[in-house]
């Protein structure tokens, strides 16, 4: 079981993200991951900076822990070419410690191109198979092109790459997605503990890490912990189908009115209970998911780094898929 720590650019600036980061290398977390979004979920977090520019710090000012995106869209507000090109060029100068973690995308931040954002989901799916065909031709080296229904690439040659290619962890919401991590891809990532994904993911042929967020908000005291993730994560509740529709910041906010105090406490880890915090990830490890990466939407990171170090990390990395 690997531990990772989630940082969230829709919550903190990206000199505060760098410093979580580090903080989090030395509290003994395996990895870091980072959203890839142009807007915020919400206006209340209030941030959203450019994901591989921080990450290219982060590589800079830490030594030996993991870096994973959770996750980047290949397909409208990117094209695949420029993804395969800022991976190649972030496992180099992370000495190979990037995993690049894709996924078919939310209307929220690929809309903003003015491409639009497809209806269909088939149709997504269909683009990130060419997405991730045309990235891994351009990692196989030399002059490329690809010609595609949705995607194409004209002549093109990533000339920095690595000897080994990062690995691939694809976004998956239920059996086709996760066919496709198993197709195209090295692992899975999951924002839920369906054991259907895991099921689909290894039936395909699927062998890699499997990665999953936990929801988790962590305060001296239940009351303000639960508050602080109503404030600023209640979009999390209405789940993926929701997630993946909305254009703004403002509409989640619309959507997510009737959210309470209670839907949080059923689904985060609230508060200073380490017991709560495992109960809660038991569903992820029970689902298949062996990397599971800890979602902090209470007030103080710092107290949260020190509460996984004194009272979480044993806990967790001891998990394992309960009998029957």
């Amino acid at each position: 079981m690997q531990i990772g720590y989630k940082l969230f650019t829709e919550a903190f600036g990206p000199d505060e993200l760098v410093r979580q980061a580090v903080l989090a290398e030395q509290a003994g977390f395996d990895f870091v991951e980072m959203s890839d979004h142009y807007h915020p979920w919400l206006e209340a977090q209030g941030h959203s900076s450019f994901t591989w520019t921080v990450f290219g710090v982060v590589a800079a000012k830490t030594e030996r822990i993991g870096l994973a995106t959770g996750v980047t869209c290949p397909t409208v507000r990117y094209h695949p070419a420029i993804i395969a090109q800022a991976a190649a060029t972030l496992a180099l100068v992370s000495g190979g410690r990037f995993t690049l973690g894709v996924g078919a995308g939310e209307r929220l931040n690929e809309h903003v191109v003015g491409q639009g954002f497809p209806n269909s989901v088939p149709e997504r799916h269909a683009r990130l198979r060419e997405a991730l065909e045309i990235i891994r031709l351009l990692w196989r080296g030399g002059y490329r092109s690809y010609r595609g229904h949705y995607l194409h690439l004209d002549d093109a040659r990533v000339f920095d790459l690595p000897e080994e290619s990062p690995l691939i962890a694809v976004a998956s919401s239920g059996p086709l997605s996760a066919r496709i991590a198993a197709e195209l891809g090295d692992g899975l990532f999951a924002t839920e503990p369906k054991t259907e994904i895991v099921g689909a993911y290894r039936a395909a042929g699927g062998d890699g890490p499997r990665y999953a967020e936990v929801p988790m908000a962590w305060a001296a005291d239940e009351e303000t912990a639960a508050q602080a993730a109503l404030k600023t994560s209640r979009w999390a509740v209405g789940g993926w189908k929701v997630m993946s529709e909305l254009p703004n910041p403002v509409n989640f906010a619309a959507a997510t009115t009737t959210v309470t105090q209670q839907d949080i406490l059923a689904q985060f880890a609230c508060g200073p209970d380490p017991a709560r915090y495992v109960e809660v990830a038991q569903p992820f490890v029970d689902a298949g998911f062996d990397r599971l990466v800890l979602q902090n939407s209470g007030p103080d990171p710092d107290g949260f780094l020190d509460f996984y170090q004194r009272e979480l990390s044993e806990r967790l990395r001891a998990l394992t898929p309960s009998s029957g």
